[in-house]
């Protein structure tokens, strides 16, 4: 095994430890051990990145830096719930930059399977959130149309490969939306002390699901999605 592969596994479980501690903290309610866990989730990712690939995709460093940023943010959700979904849609939007490259050719029978399950979703979040959003009807908007996007890219890109590397980039994509929806429905629609933990579960595995999909189409490919 090579220093970087072994040094790559140490940022892994480096990554696993912090994501359990904070998935912990929620459980108990500990916002001491939530505070100093969830801001270093995603700088373990990062790492976890950059010492598995031989050429950094700047892009997806930068998506997953506003993500860091989100996750600061979003420790307080009463004063800075906005600029942490600020922070967040940069990630989308990125996100889809990054993963619609090499789509544009794909048939319209593949745009139509992969946009109607997402604009249904959207249509049907929107519906089920607007009485409660009052003021945020328009940035929670322009959010779910960029997490429905995400994932309308990333299915169409399943549908065009049909490998497990591009099922690997859908199940991220499937999992940020469920937690980033979560989200809005604990607090515009209704509460439930479960949804915190289920929106850091999935959101973990969504964004290592995401890396592992850019590392291994890096190493199938030989080169980089810049």
């Amino acid at each position: 095994m090579s220093k970087n592969r072994r040094l790559q596994q140490v940022i892994l479980l480096i990554f696993i430890l912090v994501s359990v501690i904070d998935i912990c903290a929620i459980l108990l309610g500990d916002s001491l051990w939530q505070t100093l866990s969830k801001p270093l989730i995603i700088p373990a990712l990062i790492a976890y990145y950059l010492i598995g690939t031989s050429s950094v995709n700047k892009w997806y460093v930068i998506a997953l830096i506003f993500s860091f940023a989100g996750d600061v943010l979003l420790l307080d959700k009463s004063n800075l719930f906005l600029m942490g979904i600020a922070a967040f849609l940069i990630t989308q939007l990125l996100y889809i930059s990054i993963f619609s490259k090499g789509l544009r050719g794909s048939s319209f029978i593949n745009k139509l399977k992969a946009l109607l399950p997402f604009l249904v979703y959207f249509i049907v979040l929107i519906t089920v959130l607007k009485p409660g959003l009052q003021d945020f009807f328009i940035p929670v908007l322009v959010y779910g149309l960029a997490i429905s996007l995400f994932g309308f890219v990333a299915l169409l890109n399943y549908l065009i490969k049909k490998d497990m590397v591009s099922l690997r980039l859908l199940t991220g994509a499937l999992l940020f939306i469920v937690s980033d929806s979560l989200i809005a429905l604990n607090k515009f629609y209704q509460e439930r002390s479960i949804y915190p933990v289920i929106i850091m579960i999935t959101y973990i595995a969504a964004q290592y699901l995401i890396a592992t999909y850019m590392l291994k189409s890096e190493s199938n490919t030989g080169s980089k999605e810049d």
